[in-house]
């Protein structure tokens, strides 16, 4: 993260916040808190201490505390699997080191906070004590904000977290417009230190329609990179109300879908993204409908790919950036070759 978007985060939390009453309440150190939230990327940690004031670190059940729904995490795809390297790191540090973000709500019986940004942690938490961990805690700091300064929090404490996909942050840039900008991508743009082409190309994937996001395997399978040029065309003939256009996209929609499920059924890699988005403003035609085998991590990332395979033999990639051990890839190796037998175009000895 820059220095620019560090500082607006410093700035964002420097407001005083009042202090809640009762035992739970441990001393306010301004210090620290700056430096275990802003730590989450090495270059925050060079934000000077002592500019957030009164800030109340607390130890919560997390049952007491509920996720705020404009958190941009899809909640529905945290899992125990894809949240195990932070599970582990808290049993190996004996609890959460680093807190999360909540604040107070009211008129709510079942819960006494909500989590602004931190809610994977959240669900770490919340897992461990129901799996033989029953005296975790959930660490979290108290801040006093309104709704718009809670989005603009939530946005620049996740811009650093890659397991933010770009549309789960485009759904969260789309709905906020409405909410806290009166549709004014100026005024957000300027409010979060964003570039305007930038949120202008985010807001046109959060805006991608339903039935183009139900032929991707995983939502954070949509980037911004990648599916850009899709979404433009879809809103392009959504605001020429070209139908004849749109249901040319349905159809393909729905051919895609099919064979995800097929692909799905018989336990094979799913399409993946740049075959979506080809299948979808192309079709898919004989030479195009052969996808290119690709195998992702556990943390979700793709991380092997077989490029192609003939007589001459076969060329793979390995992916930088997958999270992939070596003996993961071993084992994806080893389903690729097995993929390759299904195909009929295994190695032959």
């Amino acid at each position: 993260m820059s220095k620019r978007q560090a500082d607006y985060l410093t700035s964002l939390l420097a407001s005083p916040s009042p202090s809640p009453s009762g035992s739970e309440t441990d001393a306010p150190q301004p210090l620290q808190t700056a430096k275990s939230l802003l730590a989450r990327e090495s270059a925050l940690a060079r934000v000077a201490g002592g500019e957030i004031k009164q800030v109340t670190e607390l130890r919560l059940d997390p049952s007491r505390v509920r996720i705020w729904e404009g958190n941009p995490r899809s909640q529905a795809h945290l899992t125990e699997a894809n949240c195990r390297d932070l599970i582990n790191a808290i049993l190996s540090e004996g609890g959460q080191k680093i807190p999360a973000i909540v604040r107070r709500i009211t008129n709510d019986t079942e819960h006494d906070y909500e989590v602004i940004a931190g809610s994977r942690r959240h669900f770490a938490i919340s897992w461990l004590r129901q799996n033989n961990y029953p005296d975790m805690v959930f660490l979290a700091q108290v801040h006093s904000l309104d709704d718009e300064a809670a989005f603009r929090l939530s946005d620049i404490e996740n811009r650093a977290r890659k397991d933010v996909s770009d549309f789960e942050r485009a759904r969260t840039y789309l709905k906020a417009l409405s909410l806290h900008y009166n549709n004014k991508q100026n005024q957000m743009a300027e409010r979060l230190h964003l570039s305007k082409g930038w949120l202008s190309k985010m807001l046109t994937v959060g805006a991608l329609p339903e039935w183009v996001t139900a032929t991707f395997a995983n939502p954070t399978d949509i980037q911004l990179a990648t599916c850009y040029p899709l979404a433009q065309s879809i809103q392009n003939l959504i605001n020429h109300q070209d139908t004849n256009g749109l249901e040319t996209y349905k159809n393909r929609a729905h051919l895609l879908i099919t064979i995800q499920n097929e692909r799905r059924a018989r336990s094979e890699p799913s399409l993946q993204a740049n075959e979506i988005v080809r299948g979808l403003m192309y079709g898919l035609d004989e030479k195009k409908s052969e996808p290119t085998l690709s195998f992702n991590s556990q943390k979700g990332r793709l991380a092997l790919s077989i490029t192609s395979a003939n007589r001459n033999g076969v060329s793979l990639r390995l992916h930088a950036g997958s999270g992939a051990s070596e003996t993961e890839l071993k084992s994806l190796f080893a389903k690729a070759l097995d993929a390759l037998d299904a195909h009929g175009k295994g190695l032959r000895p």
